[in-house]
């Protein structure tokens, strides 16, 4: 059963001590984003985060950041039949956003046509989503700091 939230997984390397960040052409609508998916059962948003990289992405991942990012997104969104059994009056459900690091080739789904690493700036222009660009602004400043703690 679908659960009445959604993901989003940013994956990032770094190269030469900057960060890239890869980004998803949707195979169903003109637009770019990052892995994104709905948690089932009784998965934590972590656990849907990590199945979703795997299934959109074919790629498991060992470091994982969570972000304080959070978006609440429409339904509409959603199809009928994986809302069909959440509450009637639920009409907006929280986004719960990580980044990790990708240390294997993406191997895309059907679920898109292509993917681009592309630097903070050049991601950020790509997205179409709000909430994409948010947790994108997150991850490049924690990354940042990270680089200049070490």
């Amino acid at each position: 059963m679908r659960a009445p939230f959604q993901i989003l997984a940013i994956p990032y390397q770094i190269i030469d001590g900057s960060p890239r960040y890869c980004v998803f052409h949707r195979a169903d609508h003109d637009q770019w984003q990052f892995i994104a998916g709905g948690g089932e059962d009784n998965e934590t948003p972590l656990e849907a985060a990590k199945r979703e990289t795997v299934e959109e992405g074919g790629v498991q991942a060992d470091k994982w950041i969570e972000l304080k990012s959070l978006s609440y997104i429409p339904v509409t969104i959603i199809s009928e039949k994986r809302r069909q059994h959440w509450n009637k009056d639920t009409h907006v459900i929280p986004e719960y956003t990580f980044g990790f690091e990708c240390k294997e080739d993406i191997q895309l789904s059907h679920e898109h046509t292509e993917c681009v690493w592309l630097t903070y700036e050049e991601a950020n222009q790509k997205l179409k989503w709000d909430s994409n660009r948010t947790a994108l602004y997150e991850l490049n400043c924690r990354l940042k700091e990270t680089n200049r703690s070490e």
